[in-house]
């Protein structure tokens, strides 16, 4: 399957995406070759790292293709795995490359049984406060962790998006006034997505940014399957509808407020 079985459109910029992931191991070339193929619906990918690793192949990307941009960051899942000085890590990775465009992915996750609040609390008012002193905004991670991350947002008032939103209208609402941007993925296209339409509704549209999270969340109708940047027209399709505008409109929207948040020009 490739761009070319999808609804096309033009000027999609994913605005989060895991290239890296092993599951694009055995045709990455290939899938990235289509997506900069000059008649590409794709203009540009914003590469999220997660770990130290992932952030310098963000960096060697970037330098490969001229519309791949990149973060650095660390992950709080990667809490447990981290370089022995992680911000002095972090900014050595800051200084490599002016495509490095955001400091992330991080934030809070408490998802899984054990896991620490202060520890990921610590880590990620390190990477704010490297962030706000690089003048970078931020890609936000935030799992079952809602009220210790909107604390922690009311507190320092970074710039940047949360990511794969899943909370309710109301946070979402709470975090655009506090100056966030709202990221959706192709769960807005699932059926029992109630939560996720009700926020994607309630956000105002400069404020709305799309992403696969790829190869995760693949929309409808290629639930299950790997996901990639093409895919980004279904959640286009669900998401206009919503807000009683054409597929194409709300990709230009979403490629504005992306290049804003990042400093990207096109």
């Amino acid at each position: 399957m490739n761009g070319d079985d999808r609804v096309k459109l033009s000027g999609i910029f994913d605005s989060h995406c895991h290239y890296d992931d092993h599951a694009f191991d055995d045709d990455r070339e290939a899938v990235l070759g289509r997506l900069f193929d000059e008649d590409s619906s794709v203009c540009a990918l914003m590469h999220a790292a997660t770990d130290e690793r992932s952030s310098r192949y963000g960096i060697e990307m970037s330098k490969k293709y001229e519309n791949y941009y990149t973060s650095v960051g660390f992950h709080p899942e990667c809490i447990d795995e981290l370089p022995d000085d992680p911000e002095n890590v972090l900014r050595s990775l800051l200084s490599e490359n002016k495509k490095i465009k955001a400091v992330g992915e991080v934030g809070l996750d408490l998802h899984y049984e054990g896991s620490e609040l202060n520890k990921q609390l610590s880590l990620l008012r390190m990477q704010i406060s490297i962030a706000k002193e690089y003048d970078l905004p931020l890609i936000f991670h935030c799992r079952d962790a809602t009220e210790p991350f909107l604390e922690l947002i009311r507190e320092t008032r970074p710039r940047g998006v949360v990511h794969c939103f899943s909370g309710s209208a109301e946070t979402a609402c709470e975090l655009v006034e506090l100056g966030m941007y709202i990221g959706f993925t192709g769960v807005l296209t699932f059926k029992n997505a109630k939560k996720a339409k009700k926020a994607f509704e309630a956000v105002p549209i400069e404020r709305i940014l799309l992403e696969t999270d790829c190869p995760y969340m693949a929309p409808e109708p290629y639930r299950g399957k790997r996901c990639d940047s093409f895919m980004i027209a279904e959640i286009a399709k669900v998401g206009a509808e919503i807000k009683g505008i054409s597929p194409q409109e709300l990709i230009d929207a979403a490629r504005e407020n992306t290049g804003r948040l990042f400093s990207i020009d096109f």
